[in-house]
């Protein structure tokens, strides 16, 4: 059990990176964005740090992207959905 919660803990620190590197920001973006050191937000996107409901909102807010695909989502296929509603929403407008 705590082999899989670890695993998943990791699979949403990896949806982190992944978006924030496609969002071409930085760790110390991010840091500044929620007001902790890049050392600290460098720890979430290990998954060495203890990630709060409040602070995934938080990075979910600053990344434009929903809670849901952090959770649910593998690398691929998140980067893949974004890039989908990007796409949809450049349409719309």
């Amino acid at each position: 059990m705590e082999d899989l919660l670890t695993l998943k803990t990791k699979n949403v620190a990896g949806n982190i990176r992944k978006i924030r590197e496609y969002r071409d920001y930085t760790q110390d973006y991010l840091a500044a964005k929620l007001k902790i050191s890049q050392n600290a937000y460098s720890k979430i996107e290990l998954g060495y740090s203890k990630l709060t409901v409040d602070r995934l909102f938080q990075i979910a807010a600053i990344l434009e992207v929903e809670v849901t695909h952090f959770l649910t989502m593998d690398h691929n296929d998140l980067i893949k959905i974004i890039v989908e509603d990007e796409t949809r929403q450049a349409k719309a407008v």
